[in-house]
């Protein structure tokens, strides 16, 4: 199925960087990685550069006890893996600075990479990264031990506490993202943000980067992707959505100007979307007669299915679809490729949310009610 897990976990982060200060200026295109190795099994030392989405090999040499040294030839920075037998993979952030390592293969946690301030930055990221890998492998093991005994009571409470804590983590990485201010290491943060909620401080920190390091191919991949998102960003007037409701009347979503609404993408077979309407019902009657809306956009394949999940869970607010699934023009337009997902727009159609169900979104209701 092609909804989220209400607890998953995405981290794709890029890797250790590196040492001896050098200015940009003086870069000559050329880095030296440097290592001393010890109780060393049998095969090959290889560092491998990532490109696209894959990676290729620089260079490759034996293993062996002892020290190690590769000139590595760079027209811009990149982040590359240094394979060690396969036993041991350090990933690595090169430009303009020298790398220094050590490794014991019988001591797991004897890994050293030393010299430059950015490496202390990744040292940070890697860090925060381990400190919450570790809190939501617990969430998950709570979660399916709570699904396994069907106990919607604990299943409820962990997706908060889920919740809680990816708010929680996004302030901790961009306060430590900030404070390496041009430093190149920061790329390995900022797969850590959901760049629907972070738009703003993803793109403020890719522009400063953009101006560090021009014509980077990552920095470059990584403005595109966020020209494409710009159009959802907070802030911004939504998208028109105009589709039919269940009578085949075309409704527009900018038919609701002058209150708060939540554009709703659900689904009749989700069962996370589901799952959360009685929560929406709840708040919908709470709210509705003080300016809030909801207009649910449905990515159903039937107009059957559709219209008994409506009744089936009490839904009275605006509904609409083109019952084209994922394909669903509104789906397009707002780059909807799992669901349940929400944007929470002002009176004058900006947007001022996104993704808010549960607790967060009872708390922004509050918030913008003033209860």
């Amino acid at each position: 199925m092609r909804y989220l897990n209400q607890i998953s976990l995405i981290i794709a982060f890029a890797a250790l960087f590196s040492c001896k200060q050098v200015t940009k200026e003086s870069f000559d295109g050329n880095v030296t990685v440097r290592g001393t190795l010890s109780n060393v099994p049998s095969g090959k030392l290889v560092l491998m550069k990532y490109v696209d989405q894959s990676t290729e090999t620089v260079q490759e040499i034996p293993l062996a006890n002892g020290d190690f040294e590769l000139e590595v030839t760079l027209d811009q920075a990149g982040f590359f893996d240094l394979d060690l037998g396969g036993k041991k993979t350090v990933k690595l952030a090169l430009y303009a600075e020298d790398v220094d390592l050590s490794y014991d293969f019988t001591d797991e946690n004897s890994l050293k990479v030393e010299g430059s301030v950015d490496s202390q930055n990744l040292q940070k990221i890697e860090a925060l990264v381990a400190e919450y890998q570790n809190q939501i492998n617990e969430l998950n093991t709570a979660y399916f031990e709570a699904m396994s005994k069907r106990d919607q009571e604990a299943i409820v409470g962990i997706q908060t506490k889920a919740q809680d804590l990816e708010i929680k983590q996004s302030e901790k990485v961009k306060t430590v993202l900030s404070e390496m201010k041009d430093s190149f290491a920061a790329l390995a943060g900022v797969s850590m943000l959901n760049p629907k909620v972070d738009f703003q401080f993803i793109d403020e920190l890719v522009a400063g980067l953009d101006q560090q390091y021009p014509n980077n191919k990552m920095i470059n991949a990584m403005k595109a992707q966020l020209d494409d998102m710009r159009a959802l960003s907070i802030g911004q007037v939504a998208p028109e959505i105009a589709l039919p409701n269940p009578n085949g009347e075309l409704i527009k979503l900018s038919d609701l100007r002058g209150k708060y609404v939540l554009i709703d993408f659900w689904a009749a077979w989700c069962k996370p979307c589901r799952e959360e309407n009685p929560n929406v019902v709840r708040l919908y009657n709470q709210y509705k007669d003080k300016g809030f809306e909801v207009f649910g956009v449905s990515l159903d394949r039937t107009k059957e299915a559709w219209v008994k999940a409506i009744a089936d869970d009490n839904l009275t607010w605006t509904h609409v679809s083109d019952l084209k699934y994922f394909n669903s023009e509104a789906a397009a337009l707002y780059q909807i490729n799992a669901i349940p997902a929400t944007y929470m727009l002002d009176p004058e159609g900006k947007i001022i949310a996104k993704d808010l169900r549960g607790a967060s979104l009872e708390n922004k209701l509050k918030e913008l009610f003033g209860e």
